[in-house]
């Protein structure tokens, strides 16, 4: 088999693998009302601190349209706060609420438990072959 024909082979395993998890994961949130990309935004918030609507829709990749229309549902669920930006008080920055760190770290907890229980189910080796592998697919999710 070639070197082509294996890495292909690896990425289909992968995808495959990772979507099953990523949805397995999905089914364990605490509050589905709020979507992905809300919850992706409410992390960005909590990791990088307050942002405008721009650097907040370049972060997440996003035109910066859909990002109005993100923020805009947040701020009406109490989820974030808008704010002047210190640099320039014309631009509006947004940061989390009370309420939208404590959806996060529900939300993480609730998550984290179930995949944290379905580890314990491994031997020591397994978990930590997965402890070397983590990196490797944060690495690949960032390119």
């Amino acid at each position: 088999m070639g070197t082509k024909t294996a890495t292909l082979e690896l990425a289909s395993e992968l995808r495959v693998a990772l979507m099953r998890l990523t949805r397995r994961l999905r089914a364990e949130r605490p509050d589905e009302s709020v979507t992905l990309t809300q919850l992706s935004v409410l992390g960005s918030l909590e990791r990088h601190g307050p942002m405008n609507l721009a650097d907040l829709a370049a972060q997440e990749r996003v035109q910066p349209p859909s990002m109005t229309r993100t923020t805009t549902a947040l701020e009406e669920r109490g989820l974030l706060t808008r704010g002047s930006d210190p640099r320039d008080r014309r631009h509006v920055v947004f940061d989390l609420s009370d309420a939208g760190r404590l959806l996060l770290r529900e939300d993480r907890r609730r998550r984290e438990a179930w995949l944290a229980g379905q580890l314990d189910q491994l031997t020591a080796d397994e978990r930590a072959l997965l402890h070397a592998v983590a990196p490797l697919l944060d690495r690949l999710a960032r390119a």
